[in-house]
């Protein structure tokens, strides 16, 4: 079963929940993890896989622009159903606590049901999401650094848990739709 993660990453903080997210999935036996860059992804590497979790730093509550122009391209993929029955994940990031995570999730998730695809969050037995998690996929906050010097405010453990939780969430639901 192949999986693919897609992200869009300015400073390196949705970069390291990304990998974390790939991470959980690769764990699973029978998951092959493909993990790109908005910059080097392909809409064709859609067609034969499985699973598309994606994410992006939430810009005022939505999409960052890079994820939203490659999201833009799914429209022949769209309008043949190619998406249709493959499964979803979302996940962000933001630079204050009440940055708009749920927003910037829920906007990632809007164009997967418009695909057909089924999604997949983080329920409340998932033991990581109690305490910091959403329902709608991972959201994190990592706070701006103080100067372009500063070592970079990146997902703590807890984050990195919850992005692994969500990559393997997936992959198991992956392999029951197989």
């Amino acid at each position: 079963m192949k999986i693919f993660v897609v992200y869009d990453s300015e400073s390196g903080h949705t970069e390291a929940l990304a990998r974390s997210i790939a991470e959980g999935a690769a764990a699973h036996p029978e998951a092959e993890v493909l993990l790109r860059h908005v910059n080097e992804a392909q809409i064709s590497e859609l067609e034969d896989v499985d699973a598309i979790i994606w994410g992006c730093p939430g810009h005022f509550g939505t999409i960052s622009s890079g994820l939203k122009s490659w999201i833009d391209k799914l429209g022949y993929m769209w309008a043949k159903g190619e998406l249709i029955g493959k499964v979803g994940a979302a996940f962000c990031t933001t630079a204050t606590v009440h940055g708009g995570i749920e927003m910037t999730l829920w906007n990632l998730i809007t164009p997967m049901l418009h695909n057909g695809m089924i999604i997949v969050g983080l329920p409340s037995n998932v033991p990581e999401n109690v305490l910091y998690g959403s329902y709608y996929g991972v959201g994190i906050t990592c706070p701006v650094e103080a100067s372009k010097d500063a070592p970079p405010n990146l997902p703590t453990e807890s984050d990195l848990a919850l992005g692994r939780a969500l990559g393997k969430r997936v992959a198991d639901i992956a392999q029951k739709l197989a």
